[in-house]
Parts: structure tokens; sequence; C-alpha cells
């Protein structure tokens, strides 16, 4: 929120202003309740100052309530539901977004963990403001997406202004996914719908503590290896406890990075952003759509429509703002020098960059109004660790601490949820004694890592022409080069002193080649992932047609289906829950002797004792789902053998949904689906596709299981 909530009544059905606290419980009404002690009492609120400079308009505050939000730092105690547990799978350290992301993961998956984080609450105001659908998709399987997507606005047009000209106006890219495009919401907002998330699973944040020290037991039947040492900044005492994984969620600037000494490979900018949260008067015609607005003489802003008609407006400090800033002591420290980030100085005035933003929006100006409700200064780093991992898989990196970048694409919380469903999954399973560990966990590395270098070089290259900056977007994709220490990357060449006609049809041809290439990438949903034990190579049919087109290491498509008479939706909704391996097998209309052969030889390999699917966990591990080209009342009229397969099937806990659309835009023909034989997707746990094979290849399902499970 950008703002403390207001006082509402719904007295007449809908929201309407209020007077007073009419979210303030008053007993005193009520003289039953007078002297029963187990009445509900309303917690205590807080409003904190969301801001750490101010405009002449006022003061911002933002309400939080410690009770709920504050965990170990709660003025009622810690509850009594909650018992901290001396050895524990995995221990979190740092509650960010990616933190929290990997918690609520495991508390579905039963993997024990703790998740501690140096700070005295969740965030406040500011940093990460927006959400792919791809983060949306991914957090739909923890039922929590739709607190997050319904909480701001949905991006749907773009607008590029440059010297004062209109250089595009038009729809936001948007992707095949139910959620879109780019959703609003600011990441403190995210971190408490988390938190909500983590009580209900019995779990809070051990707040103000920070890991002091830890070491790894070389013992391999050390079932507990890693020795940890908590310290709590607020009460000074040091807690010991044991743990199998760390997962370091703690930022740029991270200290379990530095204990691994792993390099920050990548380059510090001399771009600073001055980031202002706030209500704004203006004339730019296009003042609350997403866009960018272009200066040649004096730099660039990016607007960002939030809630009630405020806006996140960034703007590029001009070279005599930025010195001295470069000179100061914090900008000379090395961590920050590495990492970047927010700027704690007060050398620059919120007016001084509302100043530099009328300098680039001339001929348009702006004025505040409303009070500030974030500023910053924030200097722009583009790292990625070497590696994500340690040598011995017991430590893990994920977040920022793995991987920091330019605002552009909305890519810092985005990718740190994805970097969360990776891993979460695989370090439940190592947990369990499920997983080869080190075939199952050295991918984590290999996926999320090259996927940090695109994000670098696809918000880096953005960046570079709304800032006009000729820096080269540093080449960090192969690691023998790094170790050479070669950083040599390419520069967009747009900045030149071409005449203006033909410097805009530069601008535009650049904008087309862009997001031609990279539309859906900056929505998340092009994201393939290269080979691997999960993500073999795909297999050589001869020319025949394979049993689904869509390939493996790829997001999961997420067609429309129907689940009964009374309900439609989409597959996913059939994916949601403890992270699962789904088997989606596509059976067309059942009627078809080969289709109906071969699912046959599926079912029965479900029921084999020997079998994959009893040996590797059975409905614990994997999640049926059969999709037919069926009505629901025609499931009970088919031929009696496709009958009892299905009986069989639905025995072992498969979903049938009936997929009714017409063959144009029907889940068959999105996956591509072999109608005569049939075909099987193994769906990841994050939803990426694993391989693909007909419903009667169970040896391909099994060589592919037995790669990375333990059975």
């Amino acid at each position: 929120m950008a703002f403390a909530i207001r006082p509402s009544t719904w007295e007449n059905g809908f929201k309407q202003p209020a007077a007073g606290q009419p979210w303030v419980w008053d007993h005193t009404e009520n003289d039953e309740a007078l002297d029963d002690p187990n009445s509900y009492v309303t917690p205590p609120s807080t409003e904190i100052v969301s801001s750490d400079a101010h405009n002449d308009l006022g003061i911002n505050v933002i309400r939080t309530w410690p009770t709920l939000y504050d965990g170990t730092n709660s003025p009622h105690g810690i509850p009594s539901w909650w018992t901290p547990l001396e050895k524990v799978d995995v221990l979190i350290v740092g509650a960010g977004p990616s933190g929290l992301g990997v918690a609520a993961s495991l508390a579905r998956q039963g993997v024990s963990f703790r998740i501690i984080d140096k700070s005295d609450g969740p965030l406040t105001a500011g940093r990460a403001d927006g959400v792919q659908p791809r983060f949306l998709e991914t957090i739909s399987m923890w039922g929590l997406a739709p607190e997050i997507h319904e909480e701001g606005p949905l991006i749907e047009r773009t607008a590029i202004y440059k010297d004062g000209e209109k250089l595009l106006f038009n729809r936001s890219h948007q992707s095949d996914s139910r959620y879109r495009g780019l959703h609003i919401i600011t990441q403190g907002q995210v971190e408490r719908i988390y938190i909500r998330d983590l009580a209900r699973h019995k779990t809070i944040v051990e707040r103000s503590s920070v890991l002091s020290d830890y070491k790894i037991d070389s013992n391999t039947d050390e079932l507990y290896p890693v020795h940890a040492t908590i310290h709590n900044e607020r009460t000074g005492k040091n807690q010991t406890l044991q743990a199998k994984y760390i997962v370091g969620s703690d930022g740029a600037a991270s200290k379990i990075r530095k204990g691994l000494g792993i390099p920050f490979d990548g380059v510090s900018t001399d771009i600073y952003w001055g980031i202002m949260d706030c209500l704004y008067i203006s004339d730019y015609p296009h003042a609350w759509v997403f866009g960018s607005v272009i200066s040649s003489e004096h730099g660039g802003c990016v607007i960002i429509p939030r809630e009630d008609g405020y806006i996140r407006l960034y703007t590029q400090l001009d070279l005599s703002m930025a010195g001295p800033l470069a000179a100061s002591r914090q900008a000379k420290d090395p961590s920050f020098a590495e990492a970047g980030g927010k700027i704690d100085v007060h050398s620059i005035t919120p007016d001084e960059v509302l100043e530099q933003a009328n300098r680039i929006f001339s001929p348009y100006k702006l004025k505040f109004g409303a009070p500030l409700s974030w500023f910053a200064i924030w200097k722009i780093s583009e790292r990625v660790a070497r590696a994500y991992s340690s040598p011995d898989n017991r430590v893990h990196l994920v977040g920022d601490a793995a991987h920091v970048h330019s605002v552009m694409g909305a890519f810092g919380l985005n990718a740190s949820i994805l970097d969360a469903a990776n891993l979460a999954w695989k370090i439940g399973l190592a947990s369990k004694g499920m997983a080869k560990t080190d075939v199952l966990l050295n991918t984590y590395n290999s996926e999320r890592r090259k996927h940090a270098v695109r994000v670098i070089e696809v918000s880096g290259t953005y960046l570079r022409f709304v800032c006009g900056s000729d820096l080269h977007v540093p080449n960090l994709r192969d690691v023998s080069l790094l170790l050479n220490g070669e950083l040599n990357g390419k520069s967009n060449s747009l900045n030149g002193t071409k005449p203006k006609g033909s410097q805009k049809s530069d601008d535009l041809e650049f904008l087309a080649g862009f997001f031609k290439a990279h539309g859906q990438f900056l929505l998340g949903v092009d994201c393939p992932y290269d080979l691997s034990a999960i993500t073999p190579e795909t297999r050589d049919f001869s020319g025949r047609r394979p049993p689904l087109s869509t390939k493996p290491g790829v997001r999961a498509p997420n067609p429309r289906v129907c689940f009964g008479t009374e309900e439609t939706g989409y597959l996913y909704d059939k994916l949601a829950g403890p992270a699962r391996f789904h088997l989606v097998v596509f059976a067309s209309t059942l009627a078809g002797i080969e289709v109906q052969r071969r699912l046959r030889v599926f079912a029965e390999e479900l029921q084999n004792p020997a079998g994959f699917y009893k040996r590797f966990g059975g409905k614990q591990l994997f999640n049926i789902v059969i999709a037919t080209k069926l009505m629901p009342f025609q499931l009970k009229e088919l031929p009696a053998g496709a009958s009892e397969t299905m009986e069989i099937l639905r025995k072992e806990g498969a979903h049938v949904i009936f997929d009714d659309r017409p063959p144009d835009d029907d889940a068959h023909t999105t996956w591509g689906a072999h109608h005569a034989n049939g075909g099987v997707a193994v769906i990841r746990p994050d939803l990426w596709v694993g391989i693909t094979a007909f419903p009667d290849e169970t040896d391909v399902i099994t060589k592919y299981f037995e790669g990375f499970l333990q059975g």
C-alpha cells in the first residue's frame, strides 16, 4: 500500500469513507463480553513513516500490525503454537520474497525449516513494484495468486516519449497466461502475504537475527551436518541449531556468498536513480500509463502506475548529482560498490529529483500532489554469482544474493520467485532422502544462473536505451571467460548525433526488435532450461509424429479445461498443492483402439509394485491427470475396456478433466497431442516440462525418474 488504509464502511453494501477506527472492536458496547477473558481484542497497530525524505505536503504513514507481522518481535510475545526445532531440514537466512518463497514451498512439502532475518519487521515501503504472469502462475500452486494479482493495476498500455515527442503508445505485451501481463504490487505487501501464509502453517520469522557462524561436518553419516549459530541482535543472545541445508537469501551484500568465496561477477554502473512514490499533478498526456520519458540531454524517467492513482517515478540523476554520490563514504565501501542498491544519503532532496524529472519531461511539467510514500536514491549494479551452490550442495543462494540487475522488466522480485520455486522442490526431495542429491541439486545452478545472465542482458540493454548510456552490457555467460577476467559485452550503439528523423527511426527499430525478441521473456513465460538429468534432450522420432509437440525444458502450457458439469478452469488448477510431479495424459476421446491399448499399459504400470509409480512414492510424489476429449456425462458411456482402465486410474488418485473447447483452442491442440496414440507430459513441481512420451512408454518414464530419484 502507498498509505495507511483509510477508515471505510460497507453498511450500504459498498465501500464508503467512514470516521474513526472501525477495525477496533469496542468491547465496552457489549456488556456480556466485559468479563469474558476469551473475547476478541483488537491487536495493537503501529503507524510507520514510510519515506526517509519528504516534500512540503506532509509526511506519509503506513499502518502495520506487529502482532501479525513481526514474528519473534511481536509485542504480545511468541505464539504458543510455535515451537522452534533444534534440528531442521533447512535453515533459511533472509526473509525477503525469495526466502519466504522457499519457506512457502517447504511448508507444503512437510519439510522442517526455520527462517531468520536481520530486520525487525517486514519491509515498510518501496523496492520491488510488479509481478510477472510467471510469478503468479508459480504462487498459484500455493493458493496465493489472488491476493497478489488483485492488489494493484494490471499494466495494459505502454507509452514512450523522447525529447517531448511521442515515440510509442500501444498495448503492452501480454502473454497466454491467465494473468496476462505485469501486475503492480509493492514488495512489502508481498512479504506480508507470505508471512500470513506461514502463520497458517504454524511458522513465524525469527526477527533481528543473523547467522553469525556455521560449519559443515565432513562426516558423511551425519544426518544434520550443518552446525549454525544464530545471534539475536536485539537480545544479544545466541542459539545453535543443526540443519541439512542452508538457503542464503540474505541480499545483494550476502555474507553467505562472500563466506563461500563465490565471485559476484559483473559491473557497477555509473547510473543512479532517484525513486519517488507519490501522487503527481502533470500535463504529460500519459502520466498514469506505464512507460518511459527520455531526454537526449538529461537522461530518462520510468513511470510505474500504482494503486489509488499513485505513481512510482524513476528519475535518472545527472552527473552533477551522481558525482558527489560516487564520492560518498558509502559508495567507497567495497560491499556497496559491488552490490549497489539504496544509498543512505541526504544530500539530494525530493525537490531536486523532481526538478531533474521536469528537465527530462520538458515541455511537460510535474509537481507533487501528496506526501511522498517512498523516496530513495539507488545505484545500479549488474552482477551474477559465479556459482549458486557450494561444492558440497549444502548451501544455496537465491534472490539478490545470487543476482542483481537494473529495475527494467521488474526482474528482481520475479527472478527471485523462480529461484525459490526451482530450489525448494529439489531441496525438499533431498531432505526426505528421495533424490540422488548431487544429481538433482546440481541442476539448480545450471538452470537458474543462465536465467539471471539473460535477465542482466535484457534489462541492461533496455536500461542503456532509456538512459542514453554507451556502457557495455557485461558478458556473463561463459564462466571460463570470467576466470580470465573478461567481461566484454556489447553496446546499444544508439546514442549518436544523427538527425532527429533518423534517430527516431533507429529508436523505433530498436524497440520493435527488442520487444519481438524479449516480450515473452519480460513476462516470465519464455524461460527454457538447458539439458540436464531433469531436462533430457528432445527425442528423435525418425519423422513420426511425437506424442506431444511441446518440448522438454519449457514452461508447461496452461490451457482452459472443464472439471465437471458445474466447473471450468485451467490445467494448473489441478496441479496445485504440495510439490509433486504431474503426469498429464492426453487420451483424446478414449475411443481409438490404439490409445486405449497404450493407456491400459500406463494404468497397469501404476499398479505394478516394481514400477516407477509405486517405487518412487506413489500419490505422495505423483499427481495423475487424464485429459479427455469428452464431456462429463460421456465418461459413464465408455466401452467396457476403456471404462476398466479409467477405474484403475481413478483408484490411483487420477483426476479426469474434460477438454471440451473447440479444436483451435483446446488442450490437445495447445500441447500438440497425438490423438491416435495419446501422449504423456511429465510436468515438474515448478511447472516446467520434464519429458514427454507415449502412454505405453513406461520404460522411458521410468528411466527419466531413475536418473535423479532415489527408489
